[in-house]
């Protein structure tokens, strides 16, 4: 009696915090709450699916009931043996026929779709307008995101500005292990491979997107190591005027430290070797193979310190005491000196004036 009630209790407890935990999460880090074509279209193929699978247990459910209770044993007629439906070629028809109808009403949109998606000429097309097939280079790392904008000749990490109300495409792939892309509030998810690139197409619808606040987020959806659920992205999407103005800014930017404290961390950058691993320049043009680290070229306007903390001094300064205690496995831990903490301050300072304003 005892393990029977502890087994009920724990099962409770379980269902419980189940649903409890489906209340946690960030805005618009849900695939329910579809902000582009993709995801909408995905949405309406998950809730197809999801409809025939409810209606075929409701079905199944009410003949299960009522044969069990139309056909159960009484005491009166226990020599009577029900009738024999096997064989009955008209049952067998549609209990055949009927899955393959059903099979075909879910099969007919996901091909169509499946093609739709895949279909990624535009991006193919040496010969095309940035401004109507806009083509973003991702590339995953252990455990950061970098994305090269090739028709502008920039490259930002960790936070991916796109513009809304178009088709963005993306070619990607890892350059350690394998990651997956994903914004679960645009569509996707999709594999970065070390071997091959693969390459897709998104929408981020402008209505959409404003109900969201200021971002998006981004994923990565294959487990890849000790800080796999650290690996996070921020997606801002922006009208196409705003874009092009970002993307003008980004070009040109440069860092310019002005205080003295700036000016000591911008050498102390170079002097631990920060700089070769850290572009401080949008327009990087080195190989990828060189870009080992992100690039820190807009650092200053980040929301997020190394992905996951909150942009102030106090976790950049955390950051940079020890990675390792917030990321760990990250390839930074041990590639640098101790630091003091007045080296700490200075960086600090020079990180924070990294921005294309």
């Amino acid at each position: 009696m005892k393990k029977w009630q502890t087994t009920w209790r724990l099962m409770a407890l379980f269902i419980l915090t189940a649903v409890f935990m489906t209340g946690c999460g960030e805005p618009f880090l849900s695939t329910l709450t579809p902000a582009g074509e993709v995801a909408e279209n995905q949405f309406w193929i998950m809730s197809l699916s999801t409809i025939i699978m409810v209606v075929v247990v409701a079905v199944v459910t009410v003949i299960f009931i009522y044969v069990v209770w139309r056909f159960r044993q009484r005491s009166k007629d226990e020599k009577n043996i029900p009738e024999q439906v096997e064989g009955n070629h008209r049952l067998e028809i549609m209990w055949t026929v009927i899955p393959i109808l059903l099979l075909l009403i879910l099969a007919v949109p996901v091909v169509a779709a499946t093609f739709e998606l895949a279909n990624v000429k535009p991006m193919d097309d040496k010969n095309r307008d940035p401004g109507e097939a806009l083509v973003i280079n991702v590339r995953a790392n252990l455990y950061w995101w970098e994305f090269e904008y090739p028709d502008h000749k920039i490259i930002t990490s960790q936070d991916l500005v796109v513009p809304t109300d178009e088709k963005v495409y993306f070619s990607v792939k890892a350059s350690d292990v394998k990651h997956s892309f994903w914004i679960p509030s645009a569509g996707g998810k999709i594999d970065t491979n070390t071997e091959n690139v693969n390459k897709f197409w998104l929408t981020f619808d402008s209505d959409k997107v404003s109900q969201a606040g200021e971002y998006l987020y981004g994923k990565c959806a294959e487990l890849c190591g000790p800080s796999h659920a650290l690996m996070d992205f921020k997606v801002k999407a922006v009208p196409r005027e705003e874009f092009n103005q970002w993307t003008e800014k980004m070009k040109s930017a440069k860092p310019s430290p002005e205080t003295a404290l700036e000016q000591q961390g911008e050498k102390l950058f170079e002097e631990k070797s920060c700089i070769g691993c850290h572009a401080v320049s949008p327009a990087d043009e080195r190989p990828e193979e060189v870009r080992t680290a992100p690039n820190m070229g807009n650092f200053g306007e980040r929301t997020r310190v190394a992905g996951i903390l909150p942009h102030d001094d106090e976790n950049i300064k955390k950051w940079l005491e020890d990675p390792e205690k917030y990321k760990p496995g990250n390839l930074m831990t041990g590639k640098y000196p101790k630091l003091s903490g007045e080296e700490i301050e200075a960086l600090t300072a020079y990180m924070n004036g990294l921005k294309v304003e």
